[in-house]
């Protein structure tokens, strides 16, 4: 009977490695497509090339563990070797390259309505030429992560071997090494431009890059709805960074919706609310209840100024407000909800009585659909792109298998609040060339701009080496077409500079 037992786990075990071994050998190569096209950017008229392609990830014992897809888009007829290059995320984590693609970057660009209580519609949607993609200027290579777009965990690959902050930073940044060597690009300026989440993976990007054997520097880094110390971008209960972080960006955005602020500028009505948040409203958040109720009614009146909220709600609230309270609170009395990534955006609500919305995000719901129905017509009809397999806009099921953890399995750590502006600050501190363009929108209510300037204001930032920018619009800026053009001229200044150096 044992021997029998072992010849069946023999067996078994065998068939494991018979299965893991077919699985290996079944890796096709590198799947690509690519085009050429013609058109007219930043005034120059010139043909390109667009080539959508896999880049297989391998980990240490040369095994292949991933299918890495990317876009790129190439100048013809210019010397490669030394042209810049710029690569280019999205966030989530778990979100495609598409919003920066087909948003703001790309040669062609989705055009929604300006006004933010226009929800998208259905298709047909508008998708048009954008005169004032860089590629006049530079390479673009938009990176989908793996689980996202058509990337995968394949071979000896696993989705834990990718999902992390660490485990992310590192295939990106193998990706990046893979793509340059293959591209004779080693002498190229280089540049990454991330958004939201991609901000927190671009600052460990940075980092990374600076080991494996394979340094690679950095000339700069587009920072679009920065999100590097998580503390002042997570509006939860006894965060107290949060309620003074968030407080400009609420302020801004209740004077948007005239509840406050009246006949104020917007960049006074904002100084007003940073002066009030560095003053005496910071000092209440840590004197707490050593407070006198006058001391705290006083607060309170300062706040329904500030915010536009009824004093009595706020007092209730302990003079402390969630970002979900807030953006159900203010409009309570129309019915209506605003944004999230853009609180100019508002929507009737079904449940009038819910603490928080209840639809979801009107900045997002009233915007993706035209996002993805232009991208997913774009694949097929522009860069010919021909998989059977759906193109993920978003993956499934990433965030809740999502590892934080900074530090290696193994090593001790407790849980506290993602922050990667250490890496970045580092990373400049031993690249004394690379600079950093912040872009911040003045309604975005997830990344608020009050905590751009507080995070870059700490952990030893080269002050002299980082731009702040602000937009009036929200986490994507550039849905507002006033701010797509201000965005797309600070770039192109931004990168000039470096460029040419």
């Amino acid at each position: 009977m044992k021997k029998q037992l072992l010849l069946l786990s023999l067996l078994f075990l065998s068939q494991i490695g018979f299965s893991q071994e077919e699985k290996i050998k079944e890796i096709e190569a590198p799947k690509s497509f690519s085009q050429t096209h013609s058109g007219t950017f930043g005034g120059v008229k010139l043909s390109y090339k667009s080539i959508m392609g896999e880049t297989h990830l391998k980990n240490a014992k040369g095994e292949v563990t991933g299918s890495l897809w990317s876009t790129a888009y190439l100048r013809d007829g210019v010397e490669e070797s030394t042209r810049p290059v710029l690569f280019i995320f999205n966030g989530g984590p778990g979100s495609a390259s598409v919003w920066l693609h087909v948003g703001f970057f790309g040669p062609k660009v989705v055009k929604i309505t300006d006004d933010p209580s226009v929800d998208d519609g259905s298709a047909p949607y508008r998708f048009v030429d954008n005169p004032q993609a860089l590629l006049d200027m530079t390479d673009l290579v938009f990176i989908d992560p793996i689980g996202t777009g058509f990337s995968k965990a394949i071979g000896a690959g696993e989705n834990k071997d990718f999902w992390g902050l660490n485990e992310d930073a590192e295939s990106i940044a193998q990706f990046m090494r893979i793509w340059v060597t293959k591209h004779g690009r080693w002498q190229s300026p280089k540049f990454i431009a991330g958004e939201s989440f991609g901000t927190t993976r671009a600052a460990k990007i940075a980092e990374v890059l600076e080991g494996g054997g394979q340094t690679m520097a950095l000339n700069g880094i587009i920072l679009i709805s920065q999100a590097l110390d998580y503390a002042g971008s997570s509006s939860w209960a006894d965060n107290l960074t949060s309620y003074f972080t968030y407080l400009p960006s609420m302020a801004l955005t209740a004077q948007y919706h005239g509840k406050a602020g009246q006949g104020k500028s917007v960049e006074a009505f904002a100084q007003e609310a940073r002066d009030f948040a560095y003053g005496s409203y910071l000092e209440s958040l840590f004197l707490g209840e050593k407070q006198t109720q006058v001391q705290k009614e006083a607060i309170a009146e300062k706040l329904s100024y500030f915010i536009g909220l009824d004093k009595k709600y706020i007092l209730q609230s302990d003079n402390q407000i969630l970002m979900h309270r807030f953006k159900k609170e203010l409009l309570r009395d129309e019915g209506k909800a605003i944004g999230t990534l853009d609180g100019r955006y508002l929507a009737t609500e079904t449940d009038q009585s819910a603490e928080g919305p209840v639809l979801g995000d009107p900045s997002g719901y009233m915007t993706e659909a035209a996002y993805t129905a232009v991208f997913q017509n774009y694949l097929r009809t522009d860069l010919k792109v021909q998989l059977d397999e759906p193109y993920l806009g978003s993956a499934d099921g990433m965030g809740g298998s999502w590892n934080w953890k900074p530090v290696p399995d193994g090593a001790y750590w407790e849980p506290s609040y993602v922050s990667t502006a250490r890496s970045l600050s580092e990373a400049m501190h031993r690249n004394t060339a690379m600079k950093v363009l912040v872009a911040n929108g003045y309604y975005d209510l997830i990344t608020p701009f009050f905590d751009a300037e507080f995070t870059f204001a700490r952990y030893d930032f080269p002050q002299d080496r980082v731009t702040m920018k602000y937009y009036e619009a929200g986490h994507m800026m550039y849905n507002r077409q006033a701010d797509f053009d201000a965005l797309a001229k600070d770039i192109r200044e931004f990168l000039e500079k470096l460029a040419s150096k």
